[in-house]
């Protein structure tokens, strides 16, 4: 599992100019599905998601986290982050997990975050989705779960 963990005053995420989703502070979290990926990766992931202190205290230092500081998430799954672009100059999309599946293991880790008490909203699974976010920082976190 692959997921870009980032910071954000605000966000919000339309399909055919349908607002689906928006959130206020907090995290854009884009999740990508490999082949092979369990629940376990995503139970892995949802726990580093809600306890990753990326937020900052009164002293201006990372100590917080999305949950700590009443922060909300929007969760948005996306398989481009299997794009691998070694070989040419269009990305290769072979290691990526079939849409089935894939979405499967979205819908849990969705419902994992939701779990952990932290607001979550997401987007559509295989729409064209627009998104527009106010970044924070910016604060960028890369999270693969085969490293």
């Amino acid at each position: 599992m692959k997921a870009v963990i980032q910071r954000v005053l605000s966000a919000s995420l339309s399909v055919d100019g349908q607002l689906i989703s928006q959130i206020g502070k907090g995290l854009v979290v884009y999740f990508g599905v490999g082949k092979g990926d369990t629940e376990a990766n995503a139970d892995l992931l949802v726990r580093k998601i809600a306890n990753m202190r990326i937020f900052e205290d009164e002293n201006g230092k990372m100590n917080h986290s999305v949950s700590s500081m009443g922060g909300e998430i929007l969760f948005v799954s996306q398989f481009t982050l299997y794009g691998d672009c070694r070989k040419g100059n269009r990305p290769s999309f072979t290691e990526a997990e079939a849409p089935d599946r894939a979405n499967e293991l979205y819908e849990y880790a969705y419902r994992a975050i939701a779990e952990t008490g932290v607001p979550v909203k997401k987007g559509v699974f295989g729409a064209d989705m627009k998104i527009q976010q106010y970044c924070d920082g910016p604060v960028t976190i890369i999270y693969d779960s085969g490293n």
